[in-house]
């Protein structure tokens, strides 16, 4: 009768002991941990992306389905954009965008103080001085869209700022009926 063949243990480099029970489930369960942490962050990611993605879709849906101003300050993407700094502590501030393939026009109101308008001013470009007595430059037609009236007999103020095309196109005019607390009034037209 023959005896199978014995296989020899492997062979091991000198001073490694093989691996006990222990340290074998301590290093699977540490690369079952690596793979889900490179699978399930970046699945963790996507999913927080998308519904970020589709809250913004919504956003701009009803934001772009709004007529007439809304009654909160535009974002700053917008403020940059049409260069329309509303300042820090305005109140009564609201807002409506238009779009089209030739305009795109923001229109924004708010009331300030002396300080709030010469920050406005100053970081529209323009400042005090420029302000004519008794102008009411945003014309007829922009102020019906949004429902302004400049009825006679208000303290009336107003300019253009025209900056080098790309850059928006500003009409201001204010009411300084009451200096301390003026009311801002504010037509940014773009013409890509």
């Amino acid at each position: 009768m023959t005896l199978p063949h014995q296989s020899h243990p492997p062979h091991l480099p000198e001073g490694k002991l093989p691996e006990d029970r222990r340290h074998m489930i301590r290093r699977r369960w540490i690369t079952a941990v690596i793979i889900v942490l490179l699978v399930g962050i970046p699945a963790g990611y996507l999913a927080v992306s998308a519904g970020q993605s589709r809250d913004s879709g919504r956003d701009k849906e009803l934001e772009s389905s709004a007529v007439g101003l809304q009654t909160n300050p535009p974002s700053w993407m917008k403020r940059r954009v049409f260069e329309a700094p509303v300042p820090w502590g305005a109140w009564d501030v609201a807002y409506y965008e238009t779009s089209n393939w030739k305009t795109s026009r923001l229109y924004v109101q708010f009331t300030t103080d002396a300080y709030g308008l010469d920050f406005f001013l100053f970081n529209a470009g323009t400042s005090r001085s420029e302000l004519t007595p008794g102008r009411i430059t945003i014309g007829d037609r922009d102020a019906e869209i949004v429902g302004w009236t400049f009825h006679e007999g208000t303290t009336w103020s107003g300019t253009t700022v025209t900056r080098e095309e790309p850059r928006p196109t500003t009409d201001i005019t204010v009411d300084l009926t009451d200096p301390a607390f003026p009311r801002v009034y504010a037509v940014s037209t773009i013409s890509p």
